[in-house]
């Protein structure tokens, strides 16, 4: 199971709206067949690994990361009636499906024509690997990482808004991956105008190449202020936007936008501002599992308030701004009481270059 979970592992970045699934046919202790999920579209890990085993198959057991599909609704056919003929002996699932129509009906299938099925070896692994489908299968929503990098008092940038470059070339390294890996990241307004960043994810010794794989790009703009000349309108043919906003933007800047083939997003305003809520549900009414937030302080704050933010990465430089007016790492209001404040779960610490990455579960 350890080796169909380093399979596994391999689709991350292209599988989205699909889970990674990893599995590995194994004959008198020999394995004679492997595969993991690639993409949308493309054949699942089990039949790659049947098609290689061949008749060696026969008798053999199948290990799984994932409870095998027996329903119809999706581009490919089902893995189950495969897995029968193929004359499999046993099958080994570390986890169950949460997508209801496979969650144990898979497994009840392969029992029901005699296999014998265990199911829970490498569980936890299984389910941190697949987290965000988890997650978006059992809210709608994608799984929301919010990523920051900081001086080590919390500081996005100096009074004066200069930020680049906080932490190290390592760092930033490490963040292009984290890009290519989601399938949205997301700013706000504030990080637009101030930044003009253009949150693709590229490589190369500086970062001047476009990655293969790019995430769909956010902007949270309520009253339709980005400039329409800002790179992240850019080099749409490789790195969609969208801009999400509320019905009091001018129509006039709605359909500048539209000219430029900018799709524009109308959602409901809380406070003036567009819903998060409903701007995370609609991302995952369309496929979007992993949702990167690289926003300022403020942006940083109302994800925290609604309650939307599952992980945290900071990335925190070995500098020291102070002051209270340079940009700190969640704006907004700071509770009154320490007991309302957001304590990180499983928090692991680590080196990147000269910084410290601290990250944890909210």
């Amino acid at each position: 199971m350890t080796l169909a979970l380093r399979l596994a592992a391999k689709g991350q970045g292209t599988t989205s709206p699909n889970p990674m699934v990893g599995a590995v046919v194994v004959r008198q202790g020999r394995i004679v067949g492997q595969g993991f999920h690639l993409r949308p579209g493309t054949p699942h890990a089990e039949i790659l690994a049947l098609q290689q085993a061949g008749k060696q198959a026969h008798g053999a057991t199948l290990y799984v990361t994932l409870e095998p599909c027996c329903h119809l609704k999706k581009r490919t056919p089902p893995c189950v009636p495969d897995i029968l003929r193929s004359r499999i002996r046993r099958v080994v699932i570390a986890m169950q499906d949460p997508n209801p129509s496979v969650k144990g009906k898979g497994t009840a299938a392969l029992r029901r024509a005699g296999l014998s099925v265990t199911v829970g070896v490498g569980r936890s692994e299984a389910e941190e690997l697949n987290k965000s489908y988890c997650r978006w299968m059992e809210t709608g929503r994608p799984y929301v990482t919010l990523k920051a990098g900081m001086t080590l008092d919390g500081k996005l940038a100096t009074a004066t808004g200069e930020s680049r470059w906080i932490t190290s070339a390592a760092s930033r390294q490490e963040v292009h991956h984290l890009r290519r890996s989601a399938d949205a990241v997301l700013v706000g307004i504030g990080t637009v105008l101030a930044d003009d960043p253009s949150l693709t994810a590229r490589t190369g010794p500086r970062f001047e190449k476009l990655a293969r794989q790019q995430p769909l790009r956010i902007v949270v703009d309520s009253r339709l202020r980005t400039p329409l000349k800002a790179q992240i309108l850019a080099q749409q043919y490789r790195a969609k936007t969208i801009i999400a906003t509320t019905a009091a933007a001018p129509i006039d800047r709605r359909s500048a936008f539209l000219k430029k083939g900018i799709e524009v997003l109308t959602l409901p305003a809380v406070q003036k501002g567009v819903s998060l809520p409903a701007l995370l549900k609609e991302l995952g009414r369309r496929g979007v599992m992993t949702l990167l937030v690289e926003g300022g302080g403020e942006i940083n704050a109302a994800m925290l308030k609604a309650k939307l933010v599952d992980h945290i990465r900071l990335y925190m430089a070995p500098l020291l701004l102070g002051g209270q007016n340079a940009k700190g790492v969640i704006g907004g209001e700071s509770p009154a009481r320490l007991k309302s404040a957001l304590k990180l779960h499983h928090m692991r610490v680590r080196s990147v270059g000269d910084d410290v990455v601290v990250e944890g579960e909210l």
